[in-house]
């Protein structure tokens, strides 16, 4: 059972709270959950795919531009440099002419794939009864 397994476990049965760091000393709001914050950063509408397309090998700036072609340049270079910051990818300056710029996954950003390929697959799978569920809800408004 990993740390995350017993952590849940704990959560579940009312041991801890969700989580306990989260919990602010003066009753205010979950602004500086941990999780919260993670999870604030995945959610970000390029995230995902970024970390999926450096997934097995590294690439370049316009490599990336290509293979996502509905991201602009300016928010391709703002999430890179966000998750950069996460410390999810690396930026190498190739020594080229003219000089070349690569991003690949850091052993971070590595440790997130299976994790978002489960999320992926259960995506995936749940998708049908997802959309009957919304087809059967809105039949009924």
């Amino acid at each position: 059972m990993g740390p995350a397994t017993t952590r849940l476990t704990r959560i579940l049965s009312g041991e801890m709270s969700w989580p306990e760091a989260s919990q602010p000393q003066d009753g205010g709001a979950f602004a500086a959950c941990p999780v919260r914050d993670v999870i604030d950063r995945l959610l970000g509408k390029w995230t995902i795919l970024l970390l999926l397309v450096l997934r097995d090998r590294p690439r370049r700036f316009g490599e990336l531009s290509r293979l996502v072609p509905d991201i602009s340049r300016r928010m391709l270079s703002q999430s890179l440099r966000e998750l950069e910051r996460d410390g999810m990818v690396s930026r190498h300056i190739l020594s080229a002419r003219p000089p070349a710029v690569e991003y690949r996954l850091t052993s971070l950003g590595q440790s997130a794939q299976a994790p978002l390929i489960a999320l992926l697959d259960w995506a995936a799978d749940a998708h049908g009864p997802i959309r009957e569920a919304r087809t059967a809800f809105d039949e009924m408004a």
